[in-house]
């Protein structure tokens, strides 16, 4: 197949590591894959992880230079099929692939991600694609957020990792690690709060930045915990970070299937979230007693991390052998991505034969 990614956003997000992961994949299944993109850094990383990215000046919705651009790379590549991000994608490079008779897929990462719009309605009624969200409950949101979608035009495959295959240890004192960026939304406080009620020795690690950070940072030192709190600000390496930690810690409110919790369990991370958004999708039932209620606060927190906290070393080693494993049946890259491959397959088959 000749596939082509697109995505206009302009920070770095969950969506471009999924786009990375599942491009480099399809790419080594012997794929022909190109990737067009806006950050620059992302364009560099596709380069170096798939073997092709291209900048795109996107401008404005229906942009004729972005569509013309489009047009020139997708009759180049004699592309088969385009997946693409909400947004300047589809009003560019879906209104490309329109023109030329290609497929669209239209990746949704949020329920709520697109805003029910006539404009946008009516680009999807002329465009036509179909819908490729990363768990079921981003799916069923959608489709309840966008009523004129019909449900047999979304279609799930949850997000992969690849599980580690490092021996795993019990670190003492226990080292917990939280990897979401620090804005409200991720709820570090409820974390920090259960934490400083419990009297167990531990090493927390905070990773990645956010409007939250000082004020977060301020509430650690007056909950006594400034000496047991280690932050490591923007990282490019998560997975090593991960790697040297037992405890993945997850308290936010909204979430559609974190990227940062899949990536804890392929490294074999004890993973004690909320019930929010798709993370029971990915937890089997070895790992359940650790999935806290949506309306949890600080003192649920508390007794679930002090329980973790307390685990032997034996016990915390098969909690972690349990999370990796959930990674290898749940969400193992190199399978969603077969499936991914096997869904696309299906679409440009449907679609060359509708054209018929």
């Amino acid at each position: 197949m000749r596939i082509a990614f697109v995505n206009a956003t302009r920070k770095w997000g969950g969506v471009k590591t999924w786009t990375l992961d599942f491009a480099e994949r399809l790419a080594a299944f012997g794929h022909d894959v190109r990737v067009y993109g806006r950050q620059p850094e992302f364009v560099a990383e596709a380069r170096r992880r798939v073997g092709h990215g291209a900048p795109v000046n996107f401008g404005c919705d229906l942009n004729p230079a972005a569509v013309a651009h489009f047009l020139r790379a997708f009759r180049q590549q004699r592309t088969d099929i385009v997946i693409l991000n909400i947004g300047k994608d589809l009003a560019t490079a879906g209104v490309a692939a329109r023109l030329l008779g290609i497929p669209v897929v239209q990746r949704i990462g949020l329920p709520n991600d697109i805003p029910a719009r006539l404009k946008t309605r009516l680009l999807h009624a002329w465009v036509r694609p179909v819908f490729l969200c990363p768990c079921r409950y981003i799916a069923d949101g959608f489709v309840h957020s966008l009523p004129y979608v019909n449900p047999a035009d979304v279609h799930v495959v949850l997000n992969g990792k690849t599980p580690s295959t490092a021996p795993l240890a019990a670190h003492a004192p226990r080292r917990l690690i939280a990897t979401q960026q620090l804005n409200p939304d991720k709820n570090h406080e409820t974390l920090l709060r259960a934490l400083a009620a419990i009297n167990a020795p531990f090493e927390l690690h905070m990773v990645g930045t956010g409007s939250e950070e000082v004020r977060l940072r301020g509430l650690a030192a007056s909950l006594g915990l400034a000496d047991r709190t280690l932050w490591h600000g923007f990282s490019t390496d998560v997975p090593g970070l991960l790697a040297q930690a037992d405890i993945f810690l997850l308290a936010s409110r909204s979430e559609g299937l974190p990227n940062t919790l899949l990536e804890a369990l392929a490294q074999g991370l004890l993973p004690v979230a909320r019930d929010v958004g798709g993370v029971r999708e990915v937890f089997t039932p070895e790992l359940e007693r650790w999935l806290l209620p949506y309306d949890s606060g600080p003192d649920a927190f508390t007794d679930v991390l002090r329980a973790a906290l307390t685990l032997s070393d034996d016990d915390l080693l098969a909690a972690r052998l349990a999370a990796r494993e959930a990674c290898r049946t749940r969400c193992a890259l190199d399978a969603k991505a077969r499936e991914l491959e096997g869904w696309l397959a299906g679409q440009i088959a449907a679609h060359a034969a509708h054209r018929a």
